[in-house]
């Protein structure tokens, strides 16, 4: 298959599955595997980071207004009720924290897993069930809305979540690390709803958390890759005019369907939740074990 092609298509799935609760890594490795991309290459190995990066690069231009608006009102609040500790940023830096220090540490076990088709198939399945069951216990609570008495949720935006939930959601989306095929949005999210968010806060701060996360995750990998610190290890140099321009495609469409992304998901998940999203990491979830099962049979 032609290159820019191949990276027309990566990039389309990068940035479709990046923010969505179906793990982009699970993604990209099943469309390596069918489309035949040795994973013994340098090149496409940073070529996966380089187009995570062009997908996260869209969050800060999307919630540029929240941002600021949270720059503006720093440390008190909005209302005046936050602290240096209890502000959406602060607890954005903490949860951020509280799953950087394991990851790092646990960085070896990580590295074994990130290609596993058999862990990744696990993952979809089980962690798609998770968010069914999830999502269905705050389902009467989310139609009544604020103000009512029924299900958990207690709350409705991010801005009242307290230091308590932070460190919770911080410490469940170490499993994503863990367990590739998790799904990091997935981990966030469901991870608030138990901790009696809504869908939509849960959602907003899943992103939040996102941008360092994703952020020094990818940069970490890039810096490994380009400097020799990795497995199989390119630089700068070594990359022609093509590699550049098929680098740049990736990252060019992955950002531009990834802010579509974000923004039909922020809409859609308001209204009708997470169970789709539940179904099919089921489905692929099981397509995938049902995969390898044959391939080693």
């Amino acid at each position: 298959m032609n290159d820019y092609l191949l990276s027309l298509i990566l990039g389309i799935v990068e940035g479709l599955t990046e923010f969505l609760p179906v793990s982009s890594t699970a993604h990209l490795r099943i469309g390596e595997a069918l489309m035949h991309i040795s994973l013994s290459s340098g090149y496409w190995k940073m070529y996966s980071i380089v187009i995570q990066l062009g997908a996260i690069a869209c969050l800060p231009i999307y919630f540029r207004a929240r941002i600021l608006k949270f720059l503006s009102t720093f440390p008190q609040g909005e209302r005046g009720d936050r602290t240096i500790l209890t502000h959406p940023l602060s607890l954005t830096c903490i949860a951020f924290v509280v799953t950087a220090i394991p990851a790092f540490l646990l960085t070896k076990i990580i590295g074994k897993h990130l290609e596993s088709l058999q862990i990744m198939g696990m993952s979809l399945l089980i962690g798609g069930i998770a968010m069914w069951v999830i999502d269905a216990m705050n389902a009467k609570a989310e139609a009544a809305g604020p103000g009512s008495s029924t299900g958990r949720v207690r709350v409705w935006h991010m801005e009242d979540m307290s230091l308590g939930q932070a460190v919770w959601i911080g410490a469940c989306q170490i499993l994503s690390a863990v367990f590739p095929g998790t799904s990091r949005s997935m981990s966030t999210i469901g991870a608030g709803q138990l901790a009696g968010m809504s869908r939509a806060s849960a959602l907003e701060f899943s992103f939040f958390l996102s941008i360092p996360t994703m952020v020094v995750a990818t940069c970490y990998d890039l810096l490994k890759s380009l400097v020799g610190k990795s497995e199989n290890p390119i630089g700068v140099s070594q990359i022609d005019a093509h590699g550049w321009i098929v680098l740049a495609i990736g990252f060019v469409v992955s950002f531009i369907v990834a802010y579509g992304s974000v923004a039909w998901f922020m809409a859609y998940v308001r209204k009708r939740g997470f169970a789709p999203f539940a179904v099919y990491r089921i489905i692929v979830g099981i397509a995938v074990l049902l995969w390898i099962s044959k391939l080693g049979g």
